[in-house]
């Protein structure tokens, strides 16, 4: 959250559940975008990385998830679909990558 502040999102959302929708984290931009993050959270030393656990079928949920919200709010501006990925240390620190556009696509 705090690197999503840091980079001028505004969280709208957090959790959001509509079931069967499910949007992790909803950001507004200065630019008036819109964000539908998906994030991913993986232990240092995983086996797997925060983004290989993003599956297609995920990505497609989200979309249909984010057009779920969309309609129901009414948003006129811009939609992303972004990804963070979060890898924990065992120092308690954390790295991220953020990945905008995971769709291809925004609308």
């Amino acid at each position: 959250m705090e690197w999503l502040r840091d980079h001028r999102h505004v969280v709208v959302e957090r959790n959001w559940r509509n079931p069967p929708h499910e949007i992790d984290i909803i950001t507004l931009t200065p630019d008036g975008h819109y964000h539908f993050v998906e994030v991913k959270t993986r232990h240092e030393g995983s086996l797997t990385t925060p983004a290989e656990a993003l599956s297609r079928k995920k990505i497609s949920n989200l979309i249909k998830a984010a057009n779920f919200y969309v309609e129901l709010h009414a948003i006129t501006s811009e939609v992303w679909l972004d990804f963070m990925g979060v890898v924990q240390s065992d120092d308690g620190s954390m790295s991220i990558e953020f990945i905008p556009d995971i769709a291809g696509v925004h609308w």
